[in-house]
């Protein structure tokens, strides 16, 4: 996995006949890593060039400091984008990735060629919410990350992934204990220390794709349909048989809304 900075990153050329169309950013969730978009690198085919940044401390080869706020993790994609001379993209992210993507639209809009919000939401965590992260950054320091995933995956993937497709389970396990205990304190960090972003709804103008699983416990889709009423011209995807990682839980039907969207809306 290349490198710049303290960022790795996935990088997939843009394939297929005529000119690249352009640069597809997409950001990982927590506590997972970039490998949590290998099935969306198939849209290189599209000739969009697809990049996933892997944010400070995540990931199993992680080196330097985790970061603590949504802005940390912004001011390093921007980074990025600047070292790979990327002036404009679409951008977006899963959960934790997309309260990242609404940060660098509030520092630096002038990067969106249009925008993806996937499984996420804007508001700011409830005061019930910031306790429930307090507790599990406890939980992290006293038994490990393996505790916090023990928590979390039930709530993560729908009952059908989770009956039907064992093997994604155990991706998404494997993605999660990769990361360091550093790396998942800082993000819980961030996670409860965001701003509310729903102000900005109104003010996005460039394109922007929702995408929701119709079963995701964590940011349901009512979330999801407000946000679409709230960003003028935006397309909401609800993907069925999916939770809270749509990508990875139905990566098909996942592709397909997002190639639609680049194809015709971007």
């Amino acid at each position: 996995m290349p490198s710049v900075g303290r960022l790795r990153y996935l990088d997939a050329p843009a394939r297929g006949a005529g000119r690249p169309r352009g640069t597809l950013v997409l950001i990982h969730g927590f506590p997972f890593n970039a490998r949590l978009w290998e099935p969306q690198l198939a849209l290189a085919g599209g000739g969009w060039r697809v990049v996933a940044p892997e944010l400070r401390g995540f990931g199993d080869g992680a080196t330097g400091p985790a970061g603590a706020s949504v802005d940390d993790y912004a001011g390093d994609v921007i980074d990025l984008l600047d070292a790979l001379h990327v002036e404009e993209a679409v951008i977006g992210g899963l959960s934790m990735g997309g309260y990242v993507t609404f940060a660098m639209f509030r520092h630096a809009p002038r990067y969106f060629q249009g925008m993806v919000l996937a499984d996420t939401r804007s508001q700011a965590d409830t005061p019930e919410g910031v306790e429930g992260r307090k507790r599990m950054i406890q939980l992290v320091r006293d038994r490990g990350v393996q505790a916090v995933t023990d928590e979390m995956m039930p709530r993560l993937l729908s009952d059908a992934t989770t009956r039907e497709q064992p093997e994604v389970v155990e991706q998404l396990r494997t993605l999660m204990l990769s990361s360091s205990a550093s790396a998942v304190v800082g993000g819980l960090t961030a996670l409860m220390t965001r701003p509310d972003s729903t102000p900005l709804l109104s003010t996005i103008r460039c394109p922007t794709l929702i995408l929701v699983g119709e079963a995701d416990a964590i940011t349901p889709p009512a979330l999801s349909e407000e946000m679409h009423r709230r960003i003028a011209g935006s397309v909401l995807a609800v993907i069925p048989r999916a939770g809270h990682v749509a990508s990875l839980e139905q990566p098909s039907v996942f592709n397909q809304a997002l190639a639609g969207f680049l194809a015709h809306r971007v």
